[in-house]
């Protein structure tokens, strides 16, 4: 579950606030523009994300005055006001000393807390950071457009996360995280106030030991904002990672962006822990893929491919199943409950036929172990994968184990009989559900 939200008091202003983690080493994480602390934690990737810094970190998040969940005040404030706030934030998580992570515009507010308070900063972590404005008068004009007429319609995520801007899932939760973290009027006001930011000058000021993290591609803010910050912040280190996205969760390299700050703040990087969880696994895939490939061509196939994905991801949804990843054609996908597992499956195999496509699927429930990236592994994933490719053409099969645990579902099944899995010790029963 998601930390509580508390509130700190800065003045007379409420700051929303977050801690979580047991690590040894104190953060404090400082958002971008806006933020939301509850809405966060709706994104896998991002909850992902902050677990892997919870290995190793007591994290404190928070949104800044007129953004996310803290009250709004008067007017938008400064770096001066949002400094007293980062204060009171902390002292309301008992952290008289702690790390900074600053996020994009976030580095510019960290930077100078840590130039003017080194007594309360033992190390600073900038990503996707700048130090001033970058923004030309055109570019600015257009996102102002953009927010007066399309704010909360997630139109600005091929800026944010080129590589993953048509995933309808992340489409969906962009747009509610730009209406949850601030309104029209308050984007605009904010985004005016960032553009005067300047904190080119107190850089050579700062003395803590610094990381400068940046994706070479970044779309959003350009890697050159990066090197600069390095280059003028004494002894400041600076990793420069593959990529577009300017989101620090999305991107094949997250962990590998994670471990390096862990690895910064203790001198080790943290151990991939692993836990033990029963859970019902699914697989499915399309039948005949490669020659439904090879009869569409690329187009129509990459087409009919994002439809498909959209049917499997509405229906976990539906039936509260989790998405583990894609397997080319198909999902790997888990469950808490195997009767929710069989009729998501069952729903998956009709609803994909009217696009001319069958699938098949299979289902086991089991302990697997499940890493703090999130995947899943051990024998219940290969007893998954394996009942799944003895299935037809829209057929949906359990093994004896998920037929055992849904009685009383109202599910019915056809006996396939007792089958050798290969790879798996023993016998297992094999059952088809029948419509």
């Amino acid at each position: 579950m998601p930390p509580q939200t508390r509130y700190a008091k800065s003045g007379g202003v409420h700051i929303a606030y977050q801690v979580f983690g047991e690590g040894p080493v104190d953060l404090v994480m400082v958002p971008g523009f806006i933020s939301n602390v509850e809405t966060t934690w709706d994104l896998p990737e991002f909850s992902r994300y902050l677990l892997r810094l919870a290995t190793y970190a007591r994290i404190a998040i928070f949104d800044k005055r007129g953004t996310g969940m803290s009250d709004r005040g008067d007017d938008i404030p400064g770096l001066d006001q949002r400094m007293d706030d980062l204060r009171a934030v902390m002292d309301a998580c008992n952290m008289p000393c702690a790390a900074f992570y600053g996020l994009s515009e976030g580095g510019s507010l960290a930077a100078l807390f840590a130039a003017t308070y080194p007594e309360r900063c033992r190390a600073l972590v900038l990503y996707g950071s700048f130090a001033r404005s970058y923004v030309t008068d055109e570019m600015f004009a257009g996102f102002l457009e953009y927010v007066d007429k399309a704010w909360g319609t997630a139109g600005s995520l091929p800026t944010f996360a080129p590589s993953r801007a048509d995933d309808p899932a992340l489409r969906q939760w962009w747009g509610r995280y730009e209406r949850t973290g601030a309104s029209p009027a308050a984007v605009a006001a904010i985004a005016r106030l960032n553009r005067e930011i300047d904190v080119t000058g107190i850089l050579p000021a700062i003395r803590v030991p610094t990381l400068v993290i940046h994706r070479t591609g970044d779309r959003s803010v350009p890697v050159s904002c990066g090197r600069f910050l390095a280059a003028h912040i004494p002894d400041a280190r600076f990793l420069e990672f593959a990529g577009t996205d300017h989101m620090v969760s999305i991107g094949d390299n997250w962990m590998d962006i994670a471990d390096a700050i862990g690895e910064f703040l203790t001198g080790s990087k943290a151990p991939v822990s692993a836990d033990t969880v029963l859970v019902t696994v699914l697989f499915t895939d399309i039948v005949d893929s490669t020659g439904s490939a090879a009869s569409l061509g690329d187009a129509r196939w990459g087409d009919l491919l994002e439809q498909h994905h959209t049917v499997v991801r509405r229906n976990l949804s539906r039936f509260r199943g989790r998405e583990v990843k894609t397997t080319g054609d198909g999902f790997l996908a888990v469950f808490d409950g195997p009767a929710r597992g069989v009729r998501c499956a069952c729903a998956i195999a009709e609803e994909v036929r009217s696009l001319g496509i069958e699938v098949r699927a299979g289902l086991h429930t089991g302990e697997c172990e499940v890493t703090v990236e999130e995947d899943y592994s051990g024998l219940a994933v290969h007893i998954g994968a394996r009942v799944a490719a003895l299935a037809g053409p829209g057929e949906v099969l359990v093994s004896s184990t998920v037929k055992d645990l849904v009685a009383g579902s109202g599910l019915r099944f056809d006996d396939r009989g007792t089958r050798s899995l290969k790879g798996v010790p023993g016998e297992w029963g094999v059952f088809a559900v029948s419509h």
